[in-house]
């Protein structure tokens, strides 16, 4: 009987791992490709996309088990019901994050007519294909500042916006780079100063839409351009 209790001691606990395995996959690519041990293609793509999916629904029949057995045995009913969320939880992220990433601009710009360009900060570092611009009618925040402002004001704007600064600003622009913390997503932003007008534009580096990640940013710092600091 011991021997018996034993193995179904360490049968459910290898259930519980197996439910729980999915997140911790989710967590493992995810910094992974944060801090460059692999990249974006394969931890995301490949990873979470690919692999997480088939994880989740392992997790969900292995908390199922956990249920059962709970509801037999009258033992935790508590660890079993969280060993089934935790997968279905996990699943529904997955759904989400499928979504969000299709979808939403990867280059936003304030002019369309004269769109910024970045410089020498795109050309060294852009690693995808280039995605449409897209202005005020995709992002409704990516609003000019109709005034000349400061480079400090600028260099503010981009710091306030999550922004590091790339190189020292001139007169008349300065730009930054954006490096999120899931994946360590990276934009860039450059702000283009002249009289009468500043505008802003924002792109991802991969090219990719991230939820319209790029939009979001240059509504920051639309916005903190013209506040005024």
């Amino acid at each position: 009987m011991a021997r018996r209790g034993q193995k179904g001691g360490a049968g459910a606990w290898l259930l519980v791992l197996v439910a729980i395995a999915a997140p911790l996959v989710v967590l493992g690519a995810a910094f992974a490709v944060r801090f460059g041990a692999i990249d974006y293609a394969l931890g995301h793509d490949q990873i979470v996309l690919g692999i997480v999916p088939a994880l989740a629904a392992a997790g969900l029949l292995a908390g199922l088990i956990l249920l059962v057995q709970a509801l037999r045995r009258r033992a935790s009913l508590v660890l079993a019901v969280i060993a089934l969320l935790i997968p279905a939880a996990t699943l529904c992220g997955w759904v989400w994050q499928t979504q969000r990433t299709a979808a939403g601009p990867g280059d936003v710009s304030t002019d369309l007519a004269e769109i910024p360009g970045f410089g020498d900060l795109r050309s060294a570092s852009a690693s995808g294909p280039a995605s449409a611009v897209v202005g005020i009618e995709d992002c409704p925040g990516a609003q000019p500042a109709m005034t000349q402002v400061a480079p400090e004001t600028a260099v503010w704007a981009l710091q306030e916006s999550g922004f590091s600064l790339q190189r020292g600003p001139s007169v008349s622009r300065a730009a930054g780079t954006h490096r999120g913390f899931w994946f360590g997503t990276v934009h860039d932003a450059v702000i283009r100063i002249r009289p009468g007008r500043t505008d802003i534009r924002v792109a991802s580096r991969d090219g990719r839409p991230h939820g319209g990640e790029a939009c979001r940013l240059v509504t920051a710092i639309s916005e903190a351009l013209r506040s005024g600091g």
